[in-house]
């Protein structure tokens, strides 16, 4: 939602339904973790009262375990935290336990995968970043399609059921180069096209093939 309309969000959230997205994703930033400032959890409550569809919540902000409440209570289904936001990712995960949200975690490019390793039994997702967090429309990374096919090792070897998603630069011809994820996440390729339910099949159909 990053890239939508913020002046008809209600109308972009009715559009991707009947254009076959099959989650909205929700990109939260509050210009110190990241320098951007986006929207944060009343503006999600909002959209929560006009959508049926999956929220799924990225928490590019610090601490935040002071805020999880607040993005609970605004509808979430899946909330998705960075790693390096935080030290207290066990006391938020167990909230979301508790509160029947699913669990994300995430890293900057920059960041090694091991330091998420100690949590891949216990989360629901993984994010993969192939941008630098912070802005739409940035060029796909393609250093960082190692992480996932270490990850899809991992959940492999260990019989983990955590999910893969990747976000950044996210098209038709980056699609199939993510083999191993789930969920796919696109902005501007969606949000700037002349026709939604044409982009969102591209990309479904991209994926198919990888």
């Amino acid at each position: 939602m990053l890239s939508s309309d913020f002046a008809d969000l209600k109308g972009e959230l009715k559009s991707m339904k009947e254009s076959g997205a099959d989650w909205i994703h929700w990109d939260v930033m509050d210009g110190h973790f990241v320098p951007n400032i986006t929207f944060g959890a009343p503006v999600i409550s909002k959209a929560r009262k006009v959508s049926d569809q999956f929220f799924d919540v990225h928490l590019m902000i610090d601490e935040p375990e002071k805020y999880i409440s607040d993005f609970i209570k605004a509808g979430s289904d899946s909330i998705t935290i960075h790693i390096e936001s935080t030290t207290k990712a066990d006391e938020i995960f167990s909230e979301l336990e508790k509160a029947g949200v699913k669990k994300g975690i995430t890293l900057r490019p920059g960041t090694e995968l091991s330091t998420i390793l100690p949590y891949l039994e216990t989360i629901d997702l993984v994010l993969v970043m192939t941008v630098e967090p912070g802005f739409g429309g940035q060029s796909f990374m393609k250093d960082q399609i190692s992480k996932i096919d270490e990850l899809v090792k991992i959940r492999t070897e260990k019989n983990l059921e955590f999910k893969i998603e990747v976000d950044g630069g996210i098209t038709k011809d980056t699609a199939p180069m993510v083999r191993g994820a789930d969920v796919l996440v696109a902005g501007s390729y969606v949000f700037k096209s002349d026709d939604y339910e044409k982009a969102i099949g591209e990309l479904k159909n991209a994926k198919l093939k990888s």
